[in-house]
């Protein structure tokens, strides 16, 4: 069976404390039987560098990086990717 491509979006200030936040949520919403699809599957992550993008560019950037078989995240059985976010600012 293939690979199935996705990215998350997740807000924290702990890129380790994001990860296992998602991880656990794809957990409990796909459960443990493997082969999800999801990041559930995975059991690390790699951080692709500090720039800090909006959610747009972050999520064009990481089409980018799948388009391009990326090899720090083209393992199904690899890490997944992050990319940190700007912090979004409340308009008032």
């Amino acid at each position: 069976m293939g690979a199935i491509t996705f990215f998350d979006i997740v807000i924290g200030d702990d890129v380790a404390k994001a990860f296992n936040q998602i991880r656990d949520e794809a957990l409990h919403e796909h459960g443990r039987g493997g082969c999800s699809g999801s990041i559930a599957e995975k059991d690390d992550y790699v951080v692709i560098d500090d720039v800090r993008r909006s959610q747009d560019s972050a999520i064009g950037c990481a089409m980018e990086l799948i388009a391009a078989n990326d090899p720090r995240i083209d393992n199904k059985w690899g890490p997944a990717g992050a990319l940190p976010l700007t912090t979004p600012t409340a308009e008032n």
